[in-house]
This record gives C-alpha cells, structure tokens and sequence, in this order.
C-alpha cells in the first residue's frame, strides 16, 4: 500500500487527484476496519490511517474517509476548542480559504450553509475552488475577510514575504487566520536554493519537486516580517498521550496570526 500511494502521489497530477480521491480513498480504506484511530474532522473510526507522502511514507496518516491528514486533524480541533467558529460566536468569521483541504472545506461549507457568501474558497488551478489566483497577487479588495486559511501554500510561491503582505492586506484589522507551512525544527533559519532544477534532487532536498523553499525555526519571524502577531502554538500537548495517539496528531505547531487592531 505505501509504494502504491506514493506511485500515484508522484505520478498523477495533482487537479486529477483531487477529482477522484473522494472515491478511490474510502476504497482503500475498506482494507482498514477497525477501532484503532479516530478522526476528529470526520468521525471516521478505522485499526489505522493511510500512509502518505511524496518521499517517504508517514503511517497513520490520511483518513481514509474524509481525506484529513494530520495537521489537518490538529487544526480542525483547535478551531473548534479555541477560534470563534466553535466557541458559539453571534456570527461566523467572513473566511477565506486559500488552497481549501477537502476534508475541511466540507465540514466549513455545511457550518456555513445558512451563509454561504461568508465562505469563500480559492486555488491557482483547483477545481473545487470557487476562485482562482496566485496567492502573491490576490485580486481582492483591502480587508476583506476576517479570517483566511492558507496552509502549505508559502513553500510553493517564489515571494513568500509577498504572499504573507497580500494575506495581510485583505485581512481586517483585528483579524485571525492560520498560515501553516512544513518546518523543519532542526534548522535554525530558512534554506532556499533555486539553483538546484532537477526535479528529482529537489524532491531528494525539498520533499517535493515545486517546494521552493525549507523552513527553519525563523518561520514565525517571517510571519511577523509581513505585519502580523503571531501564536506559535504546540497545541498537541493540550491532548493526553491517549487522545493524541487516537487522533494520530502531528508532531508539529500551530501559528496562528492576527491583524493588529490600530492597522489600516
């Protein structure tokens, strides 16, 4: 199983992937019934997650029926224990949902369902957004949206710093969101290299051919480069041991930003 996701993780292009995992994932699943994990976007209950990943293979990792990976479990359980969608707010945060993972995008457009409009998904080439853009030129008027999700976006775009300014922009002031990107925790600053453009070593180097960068633990600083608070969060630990093995939560942080009040 995991030489075949990892085939078709590298093979298949990435719009065709996301028109038909919705099918052919819960398929696979059925080779997992069981009781061992639980999936707190979905419910789902399997012996184990899929394995995923474009190099190496990481166990437990992809539900096999909603799609959430496990930063995707992990943020799901922060919004809805600590942000203003699950804490019973009088209105639902205007959001914006840049590269929407399905898993999410499901569970946000049937919370939204009495107010469609505030919901708003976009992607370069998606074909289950609602927009398409580049990230680092978004077509949107100045504070726009009182929320935006934009994760594993930043090491793909060439102008990272841009990208974060262009979320800023049309963020309000006094404004959340949630800007994820892999970090690798053993380095202490950004590694970038557009020198290297063999597809294959830049998989070998970056973990994907179209990563553009590695971050370091001066991702947070780079947020804060664009204007934004930010809220470096190790929100697995608010979980028992327990709890965090059921849900296969991820060994990474959160970073959440917020547009500060007094900015126009």
């Amino acid at each position: 199983m995991k030489q075949l996701i990892k085939y078709i993780l590298n093979t298949i292009p990435r719009p065709l992937l996301q028109r038909i995992a919705g099918w052919a994932v819960p398929l696979m699943g059925l080779l997992y019934v069981g009781r061992g994990k639980e999936c707190p976007v979905c419910g789902c209950r399997r012996r184990k997650f899929l394995p995923y990943g474009y190099v190496e293979q990481r166990e437990n990792a992809l539900c096999p029926n909603c799609l959430a990976l496990e930063r995707h479990r992990l943020l799901w359980l922060w919004l809805l224990r600590e942000s203003d969608l699950g804490r019973g707010a009088v209105a639902l945060p205007k959001m914006l949902h840049i590269a929407p993972e399905v898993a999410l995008m499901r569970r946000f457009k049937k919370m939204y369902s009495a107010t469609p409009d505030r919901y708003v998904t976009a992607d370069l080439e998606s074909p289950l957004a609602d927009l398409h853009f580049d990230v680092q030129h978004i077509p949107l008027a100045d504070e726009s949206f009182d929320a935006v999700i934009a994760n594993h976006i930043m090491e793909h775009v060439e102008d990272d710093l841009r990208a974060m300014r262009e979320i800023y922009r049309i963020m309000k002031s006094g404004g959340w969101g949630v800007i994820l990107s892999p970090v690798d925790y053993s380095r202490a600053t950004t590694f970038e290299d557009d020198t290297i453009t063999d597809e294959r070593e830049r998989t070998r180097i970056f973990g994907q051919y179209d990563h553009r960068r590695i971050y370091g633990r001066d991702y947070a600083q780079r947020l804060q480069e664009a204007g934004f608070e930010v809220y470096e969060i190790d929100y697995k630990r608010e979980f028992s041991r327990k709890e965090q093995e059921l849900y296969a939560l991820p060994d990474e942080k959160l970073y959440v930003v917020r547009k500060p009040l007094n900015e126009r």
